[in-house]
């Protein structure tokens, strides 16, 4: 059975640089595997929210409201039902404490915020990254039960760059291959691909991905990752809390599976289908 509050009392120490003084003239207690990665978990997370912590002249303190950590497939497998939300809510709790030290007596705007843990199927065990979210407007990803049938929706649109702002002006590529992107019942619009990965999802302010798909929640902000592997031959790695649906089998959250070109790949009320681009041929 796991002692939360003094593991959390230890965690608080370990931050404050008060446990190494008390081991000094003693025999130091070998931590377990796991609570040498929920501190280094937590050591991280400051880390981010220190760097990112500001404050205006005349105002109160910011601070980002919401904070990913991104585990690798293994460990995210280690961390699953009640050990999970224990994990999460440990860290809510340390790290709030910790704000409460860190800022005193000065007025704070960001009163509460939250950890989630997400996978990221790139990164090997024991590895992890911390991600801020200071987009707070945009819609938490809807989680279903199941899949439900699909649905037409309106079509999704490229960013725009901002008012006032230069676009870059980009030398064309030569297209790698082309992605066919289909929303219910509409007809399918065909995307040329000049790189090798192309991320997929709704997309906000702190998760840019190369192609937006708009107007299902049921769709993570970054949902898919598709790769060319070589010629004729593609891996798609699900991100989002929800599966999605590739060559007929579902991949969850942190899978990561090979297809052949013209395979379908379903993504909420999206059909993608990737196709090696047709090379013009002159007599």
């Amino acid at each position: 059975m796991v002692n939360l509050g003094g593991l959390l009392g230890g965690i608080r120490k370990w931050l404050d640089g008060e446990e190494a003084a008390e081991i000094a003239d003693a025999q130091p207690r070998v931590r377990r595997e796991w609570e040498e990665f929920l501190i280094a978990v937590a050591r991280d997370v400051e880390a981010v929210l220190q760097r990112e912590m500001f404050t205006p002249p005349g105002g109160p303190t910011y601070i980002p409201p919401e904070y990913l950590v991104f585990l690798s497939p293994e460990d995210d497998a280690q961390w699953r039902g009640a050990k999970r939300e224990g994990l999460e809510r440990g860290l809510n709790h340390v790290l709030t404490e910790r704000v409460q030290e860190l800022i005193g007596d000065s007025d704070v705007q960001t009163r509460s915020f939250a950890i989630e843990l997400r996978v990221d199927g790139a990164l090997e065990k024991g590895k992890f990254r911390v991600q801020p979210v200071w987009d707070t407007e945009s819609p938490k990803t809807e989680v279903r039960p199941r899949r439900p049938a699909p649905a037409p929706v309106e079509a999704g649109s490229d960013p725009e760059p901002e008012a006032g702002e230069e676009a870059t002006i980009v030398r064309p590529r030569a297209p790698l291959f082309t992605l066919s992107v289909k929303k219910g019942d509409d007809a399918a619009e065909v995307r040329k691909i000049n790189q090798t990965r192309v991320a997929i999802g709704r997309g906000s302010k702190d998760t840019p991905v190369d192609l937006k798909l708009e107007g299902d929640l049921e769709i993570s902000r970054l949902q898919a990752v598709i790769e060319r592997v070589e010629a004729g031959r593609y891996a798609v790695s699900c991100e989002g809390r929800n599966a999605v649906e590739v060559g007929g089998r579902e991949v969850a959250q942190g899978e990561r599976v090979e297809i052949a070109a013209g395979e379908i790949i379903r993504i909420g009320v999206y059909e993608l289908v990737a196709e090696e681009r047709k090379t013009e041929h002159t007599e």
